[in-house]
């Protein structure tokens, strides 16, 4: 005897993906607005315009989303042709055009710019996708660096002054949460340029 239709379980392909999309852009929506902590899975529900159930049927945990979102929505910064923005004898331009690149202060991500900032203290995987993404940029620009200097430079200089700008670009990136904080002013180009010819002044100077 064929068992009987069980209303809500039917689902096709394109259905499944668009619900998992939409919880997803919600979710993204109200973590960077409010925060994780501060976001209910109903408002998750609510602003994606699904019923709550089908939200714990894709993500069992509020967490789960959080998770997703740092393993989809963070884009990868690695920049697999250098020489697209190496400027030879130029650091401070190569770490400029790098910059622009990776586009990280401008990205539409908010998972970028704003939530991985905000939750890195209390997720693991918000801190594990940080790390990751740190690596990767330290080693692009090592060897950005490495390769438009003019002279063959030490490598922990450059780790050194790769690790500089890496800082810097996180710390630019993660203005979008401290403009909401505190009312700061976005940076500068010239600001930018500052920091990349403080940069290459130093490996020049440390060799």
């Amino acid at each position: 005897m064929p068992k009987p239709h069980r209303a809500g379980r039917r689902r096709t392909k394109n259905v499944d993906g668009d619900a998992r999309q939409l919880i997803l852009d919600a979710a993204e929506k109200l973590f960077a607005a409010q925060g994780f902590d501060a976001t209910p899975t109903a408002a998750i529900a609510a602003a994606a315009a699904v019923p709550k159930g089908l939200v714990f049927y894709y993500f069992p945990t509020k967490s789960s989303i959080l998770s997703a979102l740092m393993a989809e929505r963070v884009p990868s910064p690695p920049l697999d042709d250098i020489d697209s923005v190496v400027a030879p004898g130029d650091p401070a331009a190569s770490l400029l055009n790098l910059d622009a690149a990776l586009n990280l202060r401008d990205h539409h991500s908010s998972v970028l710019r704003v939530i991985m900032w905000r939750e890195a203290d209390t997720h693991p995987d918000v801190r594990k996708q940080l790390r990751r993404m740190r690596d990767q940029l330290l080693d692009v620009t090592a060897r950005v660096l490495q390769a438009s200097a003019a002279v063959p430079v030490k490598p922990n200089t450059l780790r050194a002054c790769a690790a500089a700008w890496v800082s810097a670009m996180f710390a630019i990136a993660s203005t979008d949460r401290l403009l909401t904080l505190d009312g700061m002013t976005l940076p500068t180009a010239d600001e930018l340029f500052n920091v990349a010819q403080v940069v290459a002044a130093g490996m020049t100077h440390m060799g």
